[in-house]
Parts: C-alpha cells; sequence; structure tokens
C-alpha cells in the first residue's frame, strides 16, 4: 500500500501560512531546503486542494500545468476550472474514498502537498500515514492552520528529528 505524506513547513505555533497566506515568514534557503528537495524527488505522485494548487499561480505556474514535473499531480476541488490541455488530474468527487482508492494503486510514496482543509479531511479520515514538518523558527499567531476541521485526537509517534543550521527543526511522526 502506498502512503500519504504530508510534508510541509509549519511556524512553531501550528500554521503552515501566515495570514493572508503569507509565506515569506519561512527561511527559504539554508540546509533544510537540500533536504527538502531530496525528499521531493521520492515521491512519484502529489496531491493537493484548490488553493494550494492556484497559490502556485503568483509565483507563475500556469492553470494546468505540473509544479513538480516528475510527479503526477491530482488536484482535489469541486469548482476549479482548468483549460482542456491542463498536465494535472481533477478529482471533483468522495475526496476521502478516492485518495484510499489512489493509496491502493501501484506505484511509491505520495506527498500532500500544503492545505491546512484538505489535511484536515484526510487525518479525519485516517488517511495520512507519515507528516514530515519542517517547523520554522517563527510565531504567526493566525494564518493558514497545519490541519482545519479535526474533532478527535490523532496520536503522534516521532521516528526522527534533526536541527538544522538554518533554525529549521525537521521532524518525523507517524499518525495513528
Amino acid at each position: 500500500m502506498r502512503r500519504i505524506i504530508y510534508d510541509v513547513a509549519v511556524s512553531r505555533d501550528g500554521f503552515i501560512a501566515g495570514p493572508n497566506g503569507d509565506i515569506s515568514i519561512f527561511p527559504h534557503t539554508g540546509d533544510h531546503v537540500d533536504a527538502y528537495n531530496a525528499r521531493l524527488a521520492t515521491y512519484d505522485t502529489v496531491i493537493m486542494g484548490r488553493h494550494t494548487y492556484e497559490f502556485a499561480y503568483a509565483f507563475g505556474l500556469p492553470a494546468g500545468a505540473r509544479a513538480y514535473p516528475h510527479m503526477r499531480h491530482l488536484i482535489f476541488s469541486e469548482g476549479i476550472t482548468l483549460p482542456a490541455s491542463a498536465e494535472v488530474e481533477t478529482v471533483r468527487t468522495d475526496f476521502a474514498a478516492q485518495v484510499a482508492a489512489l493509496k491502493e494503486e501501484q506505484g511509491g510514496d505520495i506527498y500532500l502537498c500544503g492545505g491546512g482543509m484538505f489535511a484536515g479531511l484526510l487525518a479525519a479520515n485516517k488517511l495520512i500515514d507519515v507528516m514530515r514538518l519542517k517547523v520554522a523558527p517563527v510565531l504567526c499567531g493566525s494564518g493558514t492552520p497545519l490541519f482545519a476541521n479535526v474533532a478527535e485526537t490523532i496520536n503522534l509517534t516521532c521516528i526522527s528529528s534533526t536541527l538544522y543550521d538554518s533554525g529549521v527543526e525537521y521532524c518525523e511522526f507517524t499518525l495513528h
């Protein structure tokens, strides 16, 4: 069975973006970035919600293009509009069931990219296997939470932790 891995930058107080989607609060250079890029090379599929995908438009990603060229892309959204020539697939219904089915397909690890709401849905349905946090030395106070709308406690087991010279702490957990 394939694993869903939530690999995301997060503030010390649990936000994956600051107010108004601000990601400038996170260190974008340093030794932790090389480690993240090496992990990206190990994923063969990326899943994300509409807001995460469309967020990349501001950084030059054309609608319908793949953000990670070597990965299959699935965008989970009931209402996203993409060109007919899109290189990405859209999933419009039964998100949890579609992700569960994706885990049963042949292939490697699946990268859950950003999206506190989508991550919350997957966590609530016990579909996330591993969480890889790049914990930045910053407090946001508000913004996009690591998980939205999770009503039950999720127990974690830390399987590794590394403090980088950049001040970012990498923590890897299994969820159960």
